[in-house]
């Protein structure tokens, strides 16, 4: 195991990583590292264990690919003790990517056509760039070659641009084009205005895509998903060209103009696609996880809310056409009535439903009213605020995403097997008021509705978080043995 490098990238003293790397290989929770642990971490956070959980999986993905790796190349017999040694001691996917990208199985390229008619020789003829004509050079390297010489000419060049293309520095000095000056680029495919308006900010959209907000990528992306847009990540082609070009030309035979071309056709056919959608990828994932940060952030909040403790509660699940949805529950959450009430149109029965409401609460002395913040939750409140009712009940208005998932769950279904699905989504509003902690750890995180573009970003790097922001929250505040919650 790297020590050292976890150590490295999390900026913690390794004396310490070694410690939580042992407790977690064991079996130990972040949580339960964090605060039952405090000797061996050093008196590390939550947050500072949870980076170390990372960069160990991270550490032990990239471990499980260069034994792949190894093993791949080992099959193909081109395994060198230099090439082992290079590969072992890579800790960076990219540079290792790079490595075994020559080695990499891959569709029959043109390239391979090339090799497999024997014009390797002459490609590497080629790329010594003397001052031999290139029929020359042909006519000593080719053997038992029945195709043209222009047919020659031409797989040489495949070869050679398939090799510029795999070229680890050649791709490295494309890379640092692209982070310094690669655009991102979305426009409107061609139709699709009107159906695309959500889009129309980026129809004709350009800006460096390092200052591209992960919100503004992630918008494009969607719309790219759904057919609207088209959207490309690129740079000047003529400078990043050449760039590349002087690593592989040199002087002015008719053998240099050769590269010179094959390197130009690597570079557009090639090279340029592959660095454009690894960035493509980099920039799609440095977003994900900007974003991800910010529902972790979000979902913290919610679950942290502060209680409003055990008191009597009113929740209500408001409604249009089917109605508001009322429960009333004691201050263990248990519920004790539900009801329907009509005050919106189309049926805008307000006197009727005034009095249900008005009773309800005197009846089972409610002393808070917790309502949905959905469909009809503003009219409800403005509604529910206007009846005539003791001073000390207190309204609130709570997010109510997630209480249709859980009316629906088989936690749902077992707490309220007689009830209908409406009256256990009232039930959770209700009680999302009393504790919300206790109510929410019920729901899937990924329902309770963290933030715009949750749908849009890595699902299982998105559950990942949210549970384990769930996890943390859960042994922050402790579990209450009286209500099992």
């Amino acid at each position: 195991m790297n020590y050292e490098l976890i150590a490295e990238r999390t900026g913690l003293k390794e004396k310490y990583v070694r410690q939580v790397v042992d407790l977690l290989q064991d079996g130990a929770t972040v949580p339960f590292i964090s605060r039952y642990r405090k000797e061996a971490t050093g008196g590390m956070t939550d947050v500072e264990v949870a980076q170390v959980a990372a960069e160990l999986d991270n550490v032990n993905e990239l471990e499980h690919r260069k034994e792949f790796i190894l093993n791949t190349i080992e099959g193909q017999g081109k395994l060198t003790p230099e090439l082992r040694k290079r590969i072992e001691e890579c800790w960076d996917e990219t540079t290792l990517e790079d490595i075994y990208l020559p080695y990499k199985q891959k569709r029959r390229t043109r390239a391979q056509v090339a090799r497999e008619a024997g014009l390797e020789p002459f490609a590497e003829a080629i790329l010594k760039q003397s001052y031999t004509p290139l029929k020359q050079l042909a006519a000593k390297t080719l053997d038992g070659f029945e195709g043209s010489f222009e047919d020659a000419l031409q797989g040489a060049k495949d070869i050679i641009a398939e090799r510029v293309s795999e070229d680890e520095r050649a791709r490295q000095t494309l890379r640092t084009t692209f982070t310094i000056h690669a655009q991102i680029q979305s426009k409107v495919i061609k139709g699709k205005d009107a159906e695309g308006q959500n889009y129309r900010d980026y129809f004709d959209w350009q800006e460096p895509l390092k200052r591209c907000s992960s919100h503004r990528l992630l918008a494009m992306r969607r719309g790219e998903a759904e057919g609207i847009l088209r959207v490309s990540i690129c740079v000047d082609d003529e400078p990043a060209m050449e760039r590349i070009a002087r690593q592989f030309v040199r002087g002015n035979s008719e053998s240099s103009q050769v590269v010179r071309e094959a390197v130009e056709d690597g570079y557009k056919r090639l090279l340029e696609p592959s660095i454009s959608n690894e960035f493509g990828t980099s920039s799609k994932q440095k977003a994900d996880e900007e974003a991800i940060r910010i529902f972790v952030r979000n979902l913290e909040q919610l679950l942290m809310a502060s209680p409003l403790g055990q008191k009597r509660v009113m929740g209500i699940d408001p409604g249009f056409r089917t109605g508001c949805k009322v429960v009333c529950l004691d201050a263990e959450g248990n519920l004790l009535h539900h009801d329907v009430i009509f005050p919106h149109p189309p049926r805008a029965e307000r006197v009727k439903a005034m009095l249900t409401v008005q009773n309800l609460v005197e009846k089972y002395g409610v002393q808070a009213i917790s309502i949905g913040n959905g469909t009809a939750g503003r009219e409800t409140e403005d509604f529910v605020r206007h009846l005539d009712l003791p001073d000390n009940v207190e309204i609130y208005s709570v997010s109510e995403d997630g209480a249709s998932i859980y009316s629906a769950s088989e936690i749902g279904r077992e707490e309220f097997p007689n009830e209908d699905v409406t009256v256990r989504g009232a039930v959770s509003i209700g009680r999302r008021l009393m504790d919300p902690l206790a109510e929410l750890v019920k729901i899937d995180p990924s329902s309770i509705g963290v933030g715009q573009y949750q749908k849009d970003v890595n699902q299982t790097a998105l559950r990942k978080s949210l549970e384990e922001t769930v996890v943390a929250c859960v042994n922050r505040v402790g579990v209450n043995l009286n209500t099992a919650s």
